[in-house]
């Protein structure tokens, strides 16, 4: 199984730690486009501040942003799982993990990103501010660099397990299964349920979705298809429902009424 997540906008930023070493990354086939999109990033930030800013979707008390990018050659980098803050992450929690719950998010948790491509959580990365809709003056858009490389890294670390996708919209363009593999492929929205109304609430769905990973390393679960994994959701406590499968995966509602 591998638990594909979404990287935070937020980052925690590293106050020690040895430069960026896109060589030590594991997925050593995304060196090359790693090295590309960093490349073009550190660019646009060391020219015109605001320029660049503003080609980041970046607000006017974010400019420092623009800096931090400047520097990623020689910033100090930490592990993934805690350069990455928010709400996800807050109710994943990785840091109070079981040690064997540990072990497993090494092998079973990637999380995508915008200029690493996808990452492990032990990766260590500096913090840095580039959004899945980016784009990148003489490079352009991310979508189209990203797709042909990912999917072979993302193959390499499932290889015949469940591919549970839980990233937002914007950094599943960056790749998406094919459709042959979605036998495999199991998406989770998560829906909030208030006066008999369900409706996606970006709170709920991002901490439940950091609930759902950290109870499902806890207890070592592996499940192989999208009714399976259903079935070890119900038996952690939450309410699943299965839709259709489809071309892209098989989409599971968690519902919940509160957090």
């Amino acid at each position: 199984m591998l638990i594909l997540l979404p990287p935070s906008e937020g980052k925690t930023a590293p106050s020690r730690g040895k430069p960026l070493d896109l060589a030590t990354l594991s997925h050593p086939t995304l060196t090359e486009t790693r090295s590309c999109v960093l490349k073009h990033l550190v660019t646009l930030c060391e020219g015109d501040e605001l320029e660049a800013a503003a080609t980041l979707g970046l607000g006017a008390k974010q400019v420092d942003l623009v800096a931090r990018n400047a520097a990623l050659a020689t910033a100090p980098t930490a592990r993934a799982d805690a350069v990455y803050t928010g709400v996800l992450y807050d109710a994943l929690d990785f840091a109070t993990l079981s040690s064997a719950a540990k072990r497993r998010a090494t092998s079973r948790v990637g999380i995508a990103s915008a200029l690493f491509g996808l990452l492990s959580p032990g990766d260590r990365i500096p913090a840095y501010r580039l959004s899945g809709d980016a784009s990148l003056p003489g490079l352009g858009s991310l979508a189209p660099v990203w797709r042909p490389v990912l999917g072979e890294a993302v193959a390499a670390r499932l290889g015949n397990g469940l591919l549970v996708d839980l990233r937002s919209g914007m950094y599943a363009n960056l790749w998406r299964p094919a459709p042959e593999a979605a036998a495999r492929v199991a998406g989770v929205r998560v829906l909030h349920e208030h006066n008999g109304q369900r409706k996606v609430v970006s709170h709920f769905n991002k901490s439940t979705k950091g609930r759902i990973v950290r109870a499902l390393l806890e207890a070592g679960a592996t499940p192989r298809t999208p009714a399976a994994l259903a079935d070890a959701l119900r038996d952690l406590g939450w309410h699943v429902e299965v839709g259709q499968p489809g071309p892209r995966g098989t989409e599971l509602d968690v519902v919940v009424a509160e957090l």
